[in-house]
C-alpha cells in the first residue's frame, strides 16, 4: 500500500467532519454568511504567504532536482496564483488587505508555526507530509462541493472552481507522488513521524475553517 493511502485512511474521520462542518456545507449551498467568509479569506491570506515560504524551503532542502523544482513551483503558486484569487475576493467583498485591524488570529498562527517548525527541525520527508493535507483536503473538498452544489449562482463559485480544477488536481497528484516516493526511501520511524504530522495538519485544516465560522480571535 502506498504511504498516502494509509495516511488518508488515518484521517477518514477527520475528513468526514470537515466535509459535514457548517462552514463547508453552507459554503457549498452559497448560504455561508459573508462575514465568516471574509474572516476566512483574511486568515488564509496570512496562511498562504507562510505556506508558500515553507514549500520553497522544502524545495531548497531537496537533493532531487525534479522534487526541488516542483516544490519551488508549489511555493510560487501559493504566493502568486492563489494570492491573486484573494486579491480579487478582497475587492469583490470589500476587504482591505492593508487594514490595520488585519492580524493573524490564533488557529492560523498555530498552523503556520507548526509547519515552519516541522520544516526547520524535522527531516524533509516529514515536512513534505505536513504540507500535503493543505493540497489534498482542499481538492477533496472542492470536488465534494461541486458534486453537492445547489446551482450556478453561488457567490463563492470562484473559490470552488479553483480547488476543484484540473490544474489544481495536477499539483495534488505531483505532491502525493513525491511524498510516496520519499516515504519508500526513509525509515519506519520517519514514516511514523510523517503519519503523525499528516494527521495533525489535517486536524488543523478542520480547525482553520471552524475558527472562521466562529470568528475565533485572540
Amino acid at each position: 500500500m502506498k504511504w498516502t493511502n494509509s495516511a488518508w485512511d488515518a484521517i477518514k474521520t477527520i475528513y468526514t467532519e470537515i466535509r459535514t462542518m457548517p462552514f463547508i456545507t453552507e459554503l457549498s449551498q452559497g448560504s455561508l454568511p459573508l462575514t465568516k467568509f471574509q474572516f476566512y479569506m483574511q486568515q488564509d491570506a496570512f496562511y498562504l504567504e507562510e505556506f508558500g515560504r515553507v514549500l520553497a524551503y522544502i524545495g531548497a532542502k531537496s537533493t532531487d532536482n525534479q522534487q526541488a523544482l516542483d516544490y519551488f513551483e508549489f511555493g510560487r503558486n501559493a504566493l502568486i496564483v492563489e494570492k491573486a484569487l484573494h486579491e480579487n475576493y478582497f475587492k469583490e467583498f470589500g476587504l482591505n488587505p492593508q487594514a490595520t485591524t488585519n492580524k493573524i488570529e490564533p488557529v492560523c498562527h498555530h498552523y503556520v508555526h507548526f509547519l515552519k517548525s516541522v520544516a526547520a527541525f524535522e527531516p524533509i520527508e516529514v515536512a513534505m507530509a505536513a504540507t500535503l493535507p493543505c493540497f489534498w483536503i482542499y481538492k477533496e473538498v472542492g470536488d465534494h462541493i461541486v458534486s453537492t452544489s445547489n446551482g450556478d449562482h453561488n457567490p463563492y463559485s470562484k473559490w470552488i472552481d479553483t480547488y476543484s480544477s484540473a490544474e489544481f488536481e495536477q499539483g495534488v497528484i505531483k505532491a502525493k507522488n513525491h511524498v510516496d516516493k520519499i516515504a519508500e526511501q526513509t525509515t519506519a520511524t520517519n514514516q511514523e513521524k510523517m503519519r503523525q504530522v499528516f494527521i495533525t495538519a489535517s486536524r488543523l485544516e478542520y480547525h482553520f475553517w471552524q475558527a472562521a465560522y466562529e470568528k475565533k480571535m485572540w
